[in-house]
Protein backbone atom coordinates (compact mmCIF):
# COMPACT_ATOMS: atom_id res chain seq x y z
CA UNK A 1 0.00 0.00 0.00
CA UNK A 2 1.49 3.49 -0.94
CA UNK A 3 1.64 5.93 2.44
CA UNK A 4 0.91 9.87 3.11
CA UNK A 5 3.25 11.96 1.81
CA UNK A 6 3.21 13.72 4.89
CA UNK A 7 0.94 12.73 8.40
CA UNK A 8 -2.37 13.64 8.47
CA UNK A 9 -3.15 16.87 10.56
CA UNK A 10 -5.68 14.89 13.69
CA UNK A 11 -8.22 17.13 15.07
CA UNK A 12 -6.90 17.24 18.66
CA UNK A 13 -9.25 19.66 20.36
CA UNK A 14 -11.34 18.77 23.66
CA UNK A 15 -15.11 18.02 23.24
CA UNK A 16 -17.25 21.43 23.18
CA UNK A 17 -20.50 21.82 24.71
CA UNK A 18 -20.74 25.00 23.93
CA UNK A 19 -24.17 26.93 23.14
CA UNK A 20 -24.51 27.01 19.09
CA UNK A 21 -25.92 30.72 17.99
CA UNK A 22 -25.66 29.79 14.67
CA UNK A 23 -29.42 29.84 13.13
CA UNK A 24 -30.84 26.54 12.16
CA UNK A 25 -31.58 24.92 9.92
CA UNK A 26 -29.50 25.77 7.24
CA UNK A 27 -31.05 26.09 3.93
CA UNK A 28 -30.52 23.47 1.57
CA UNK A 29 -28.14 23.24 -0.89
CA UNK A 30 -29.31 24.52 -4.30
CA UNK A 31 -29.33 22.89 -7.71
CA UNK A 32 -27.79 25.75 -9.64
CA UNK A 33 -24.37 26.61 -11.98
CA UNK A 34 -21.55 27.20 -9.58
CA UNK A 35 -18.89 29.35 -11.77
CA UNK A 36 -15.19 29.06 -11.28
CA UNK A 37 -12.00 30.25 -13.84
CA UNK A 38 -11.45 26.77 -14.42
CA UNK A 39 -14.36 24.59 -14.22
CA UNK A 40 -17.83 25.20 -13.95
CA UNK A 41 -20.31 22.69 -11.65
CA UNK A 42 -23.76 22.35 -13.00
CA UNK A 43 -26.77 19.83 -11.78
CA UNK A 44 -26.20 16.74 -13.34
CA UNK A 45 -28.03 16.00 -16.89
CA UNK A 46 -27.39 12.30 -17.36
CA UNK A 47 -28.40 12.83 -21.43
CA UNK A 48 -25.84 15.91 -21.55
CA UNK A 49 -23.42 14.18 -19.84
CA UNK A 50 -23.15 11.04 -19.88
CA UNK A 51 -21.70 10.17 -22.87
CA UNK A 52 -18.52 11.95 -22.38
CA UNK A 53 -18.62 10.22 -18.65
CA UNK A 54 -18.44 7.18 -19.91
CA UNK A 55 -15.99 8.08 -22.22
CA UNK A 56 -13.72 9.30 -20.05
CA UNK A 57 -14.25 6.81 -17.34
CA UNK A 58 -13.84 3.68 -19.80
CA UNK A 59 -11.07 4.64 -22.52
CA UNK A 60 -8.16 2.40 -20.59
CA UNK A 61 -6.67 1.26 -17.59
CA UNK A 62 -6.23 4.42 -16.38
CA UNK A 63 -9.55 5.28 -16.59
CA UNK A 64 -10.94 1.63 -15.46
CA UNK A 65 -9.07 2.32 -12.43
CA UNK A 66 -10.20 5.29 -11.63
CA UNK A 67 -13.54 3.42 -10.37
CA UNK A 68 -11.66 1.17 -7.56
CA UNK A 69 -12.50 3.13 -4.43
CA UNK A 70 -16.28 3.44 -5.87
CA UNK A 71 -19.08 1.15 -4.76
CA UNK A 72 -20.37 1.38 -8.43
CA UNK A 73 -18.43 1.28 -11.45
CA UNK A 74 -17.21 0.68 -13.86
CA UNK A 75 -20.02 -0.16 -16.54
CA UNK A 76 -20.75 -2.07 -19.26
CA UNK A 77 -22.08 -0.25 -21.61
CA UNK A 78 -23.08 3.70 -22.04
CA UNK A 79 -26.53 3.05 -21.97
CA UNK A 80 -26.09 1.42 -18.40
CA UNK A 81 -23.76 4.26 -17.11
CA UNK A 82 -26.46 6.64 -18.74
CA UNK A 83 -29.47 5.40 -17.01
CA UNK A 84 -27.48 5.04 -13.68
CA UNK A 85 -26.41 8.83 -14.14
CA UNK A 86 -29.83 9.41 -14.69
CA UNK A 87 -31.17 7.91 -11.29
CA UNK A 88 -28.83 9.88 -9.57
CA UNK A 89 -29.63 13.03 -11.15
CA UNK A 90 -33.05 12.98 -9.90
CA UNK A 91 -31.96 12.66 -5.86
CA UNK A 92 -31.93 15.72 -3.46
CA UNK A 93 -29.04 13.68 -1.36
CA UNK A 94 -26.47 12.94 -2.88
CA UNK A 95 -26.93 15.77 -4.72
CA UNK A 96 -25.22 16.17 -8.08
CA UNK A 97 -23.25 18.19 -9.95
CA UNK A 98 -21.11 17.37 -13.09
CA UNK A 99 -17.86 19.13 -13.40
CA UNK A 100 -17.49 20.76 -16.78
CA UNK A 101 -15.07 22.60 -19.07
CA UNK A 102 -16.77 26.16 -18.78
CA UNK A 103 -16.18 27.00 -22.88
CA UNK A 104 -17.57 23.68 -24.45
CA UNK A 105 -19.77 22.34 -21.20
CA UNK A 106 -18.08 18.96 -21.68
CA UNK A 107 -17.76 16.82 -18.27
CA UNK A 108 -15.07 15.91 -16.75
CA UNK A 109 -16.07 14.48 -13.34
CA UNK A 110 -19.01 14.19 -11.21
CA UNK A 111 -19.22 15.86 -7.53
CA UNK A 112 -21.77 15.81 -4.84
CA UNK A 113 -22.90 17.06 -1.71
CA UNK A 114 -24.47 14.45 0.59
CA UNK A 115 -25.30 13.50 4.48
CA UNK A 116 -26.99 16.88 4.28
CA UNK A 117 -28.63 17.76 7.82
CA UNK A 118 -29.76 21.43 7.79
CA UNK A 119 -30.96 20.86 11.73
CA UNK A 120 -27.14 20.40 12.57
CA UNK A 121 -26.22 22.40 10.01
CA UNK A 122 -23.78 19.40 8.97
CA UNK A 123 -22.97 18.18 5.13
CA UNK A 124 -20.27 16.54 3.65
CA UNK A 125 -18.72 16.27 0.25
CA UNK A 126 -18.62 12.77 -1.74
CA UNK A 127 -19.25 10.64 -4.49
CA UNK A 128 -16.24 12.26 -5.97
CA UNK A 129 -15.07 10.96 -9.72
CA UNK A 130 -12.45 12.76 -11.58
CA UNK A 131 -11.36 11.63 -14.96
CA UNK A 132 -7.43 10.79 -15.56
CA UNK A 133 -7.44 13.75 -17.14
CA UNK A 134 -9.07 16.36 -14.74
CA UNK A 135 -6.86 14.68 -11.58
CA UNK A 136 -4.39 16.65 -9.81
CA UNK A 137 -4.81 20.07 -11.82
CA UNK A 138 -5.90 23.43 -10.59
CA UNK A 139 -9.47 22.43 -12.51
CA UNK A 140 -9.76 19.32 -10.01
CA UNK A 141 -8.60 21.93 -6.88
CA UNK A 142 -11.15 24.47 -7.76
CA UNK A 143 -13.93 22.09 -8.32
CA UNK A 144 -13.76 20.78 -4.29
CA UNK A 145 -13.22 24.62 -3.40
CA UNK A 146 -16.52 25.62 -5.57
CA UNK A 147 -18.60 22.84 -3.38
CA UNK A 148 -17.09 23.95 -0.11
CA UNK A 149 -17.82 27.56 -0.97
CA UNK A 150 -21.10 27.07 -1.82
CA UNK A 151 -21.66 24.88 1.77
CA UNK A 152 -20.11 27.29 4.28
CA UNK A 153 -20.16 30.83 2.85
CA UNK A 154 -23.27 30.74 1.13
CA UNK A 155 -25.45 28.42 2.97
CA UNK A 156 -23.85 28.66 6.26
CA UNK A 157 -23.43 25.09 7.54
CA UNK A 158 -20.94 24.45 10.22
CA UNK A 159 -18.90 21.28 9.71
CA UNK A 160 -18.16 19.78 6.21
CA UNK A 161 -17.25 16.30 5.92
CA UNK A 162 -15.02 14.43 4.32
CA UNK A 163 -15.38 10.43 4.32
CA UNK A 164 -13.30 7.94 1.76
CA UNK A 165 -11.97 4.37 2.07
CA UNK A 166 -8.73 4.24 4.86
CA UNK A 167 -7.14 2.66 1.79
CA UNK A 168 -7.45 5.31 -0.64
CA UNK A 169 -3.83 7.14 -0.25
CA UNK A 170 -4.98 9.99 -2.92
CA UNK A 171 -8.26 10.78 -1.19
CA UNK A 172 -6.85 10.71 2.33
CA UNK A 173 -3.83 12.99 0.31
CA UNK A 174 -6.40 15.34 -0.99
CA UNK A 175 -8.02 16.06 2.15
CA UNK A 176 -5.06 16.73 4.12
CA UNK A 177 -4.21 19.27 1.31
CA UNK A 178 -7.59 21.05 1.62
CA UNK A 179 -6.68 21.60 5.08
CA UNK A 180 -9.40 18.68 6.46
CA UNK A 181 -8.84 17.63 9.74
CA UNK A 182 -8.22 13.64 10.54
CA UNK A 183 -11.28 12.39 12.93
CA UNK A 184 -10.16 8.34 13.03
CA UNK A 185 -10.82 5.30 11.02
CA UNK A 186 -14.47 3.56 11.03
CA UNK A 187 -13.06 -0.55 11.11
CA UNK A 188 -14.63 -3.02 9.43
CA UNK A 189 -17.47 -0.08 8.43
CA UNK A 190 -18.76 -1.00 5.05
CA UNK A 191 -18.62 -4.06 2.46
CA UNK A 192 -17.71 -2.62 -1.49
CA UNK A 193 -17.64 -5.30 -3.90
CA UNK A 194 -17.22 -7.72 -1.50
CA UNK A 195 -14.37 -6.17 0.21
CA UNK A 196 -14.22 -4.97 3.27
CA UNK A 197 -13.84 -1.31 3.44
CA UNK A 198 -12.53 1.07 6.70
CA UNK A 199 -13.77 4.40 6.21
CA UNK A 200 -11.23 7.42 7.18
CA UNK A 201 -13.27 10.71 8.53
CA UNK A 202 -12.00 14.01 7.57
CA UNK A 203 -13.71 17.57 8.47
CA UNK A 204 -13.40 20.94 8.07
CA UNK A 205 -15.54 23.08 10.98
CA UNK A 206 -16.93 26.65 10.75
CA UNK A 207 -14.32 28.01 12.93
CA UNK A 208 -11.47 26.64 10.74
CA UNK A 209 -13.07 28.05 7.35
CA UNK A 210 -12.18 31.31 7.60
CA UNK A 211 -8.54 30.99 7.27
CA UNK A 212 -8.86 28.09 4.58
CA UNK A 213 -11.18 29.68 2.56
CA UNK A 214 -8.56 32.63 1.98
CA UNK A 215 -5.96 29.81 1.42
CA UNK A 216 -7.81 28.66 -1.39
CA UNK A 217 -8.27 31.61 -3.37
CA UNK A 218 -4.11 32.72 -2.85
CA UNK A 219 -3.33 29.54 -4.36
CA UNK A 220 -6.53 29.92 -7.27
CA UNK A 221 -4.93 33.27 -7.80
CA UNK A 222 -3.95 34.11 -11.23
CA UNK A 223 0.04 35.22 -10.28
CA UNK A 224 0.24 31.64 -8.74
CA UNK A 225 0.52 30.10 -11.54
CA UNK A 226 3.69 29.85 -14.06
CA UNK A 227 3.21 30.30 -17.56
CA UNK A 228 3.60 26.84 -18.02
CA UNK A 229 0.66 26.16 -15.51
CA UNK A 230 3.27 24.97 -12.27
CA UNK A 231 2.47 26.54 -8.84
CA UNK A 232 4.47 28.74 -6.97
CA UNK A 233 3.05 27.86 -3.61
CA UNK A 234 1.78 24.59 -2.64
CA UNK A 235 -2.11 24.64 -1.07
CA UNK A 236 -0.81 22.70 1.66
CA UNK A 237 1.81 25.00 2.94
CA UNK A 238 -1.23 27.43 3.16
CA UNK A 239 -3.89 25.42 4.74
CA UNK A 240 -1.30 23.31 7.46
CA UNK A 241 -1.92 25.25 10.92
CA UNK A 242 0.29 28.10 11.55
CA UNK A 243 3.63 26.90 13.45
CA UNK A 244 3.25 22.95 12.04
CA UNK A 245 6.62 22.57 10.14
CA UNK A 246 5.89 20.93 6.61
CA UNK A 247 8.07 18.88 4.14
CA UNK A 248 11.06 19.15 1.84
CA UNK A 249 9.51 20.89 -1.32
CA UNK A 250 7.76 18.74 -3.54
CA UNK A 251 6.95 18.79 -7.14
CA UNK A 252 4.79 21.63 -8.47
CA UNK A 253 1.20 20.90 -10.03
CA UNK A 254 -0.15 21.54 -12.89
Amino acid sequence: MRHLAEPEIVRDRPPSVQSVRLGLPRPWPERRDLEGRFVRLVPLDADRHGPSLYALGHGGNDALRSWEFLPYGPFASEAEHVAWLGARAAQDDPLFFAIVEPDSGRALGVGTLMSIVPHHGTIEIGHLWFSPGLRQTPAATEALVLLLRHAMDELGYRRIEWKCNAANIASRRAASRLGYRFEGIFYNHQVVKGHNRDTAWFSILDEEWPRLRDAYATWLAPDNFGSDGTQRTRLSDLTRPPGRPGPPGSPGQR
